[in-house]
């Protein structure tokens, strides 16, 4: 398992606490974790080495031609992708990605709020609706079409979101030879204590790296 967190934009205080719940995941799943901000490492023998890799909280353009080109030949080689929240506001001028995420980001409204977030096949953990204290991103475009929603944010329960009633925060998809899988949550730091997340992370990590088809 590969976590990659460089950032060329906005850098989120966030991304030590993914990075310490993401090793212990791998751990779980019994997985070796590797992290990096090195973007030499998105080269074909690197990444044969993974079965996963994580961009968590990346943002802006943060791989060049080359590296963009070894990523597409893991995923069709069958290799599983998780991108945690500002994962969608990464290579924006790379269709590609933006397909492999699933829906890239448009906006957010300012500081942090609280809102139920329902999943649709609930982990053990969930007895009906999370509330979630985090940032909430509104993305370019409702992904519902292309992607299996696994979660919906409560729109009404905060105010400046632009989706409307049907407001998707993680969904999951086949893509292009490999395994995509996506969540909106994860900016605040606090947010990666909650064993409720954890457990919607791991539970993302078993699909991206083949290990269930439940996602």
């Amino acid at each position: 398992m590969l976590v990659f967190t460089a950032t060329r934009g906005w850098r989120h205080d966030s991304i030590p606490q993914a990075v310490a719940t993401l090793r212990a995941l791998a751990g779980e799943a019994g997985l070796r974790f590797a992290h990096t901000e090195d973007p030499a490492l998105f080269a074909a023998a690197e990444l044969a080495r993974y079965r996963v890799v994580v961009f968590a909280n990346t943002t802006r353009d943060v791989l060049d031609e080359t590296q963009q080109t070894a990523l597409q030949a893991f995923v069709r080689a069958g290799g599983g992708f998780m991108g945690v929240h500002s994962a969608a506001d990464t290579e924006h001028d790379w269709p590609w990605y933006g397909e492999l995420v699933g829906a890239w980001f448009d906006s957010h409204p300012p500081g942090l709020q609280t809102a139920r977030v329902r999943f649709v096949d609930p982990p053990e953990a969930v007895d009906g609706a999370w509330r979630v204290t985090d940032e909430f991103y509104n993305f370019k475009r409702n992904p519902r079409d292309r992607v299996h929603v696994i979660a919906t944010l409560a729109s009404g329960d905060y105010a400046g979101g632009t989706m409307g009633a049907d407001h998707p925060i993680a969904w999951c998809r086949e893509f292009d030879g490999g395994r995509s899988w996506y969540t909106g949550l994860g900016h605040d730091p606090a947010l990666y204590a909650d064993p409720i997340f954890r457990a919607h992370l791991a539970r993302g990590l078993r699909y991206a790296a083949g290990a269930a088809d439940d996602c």
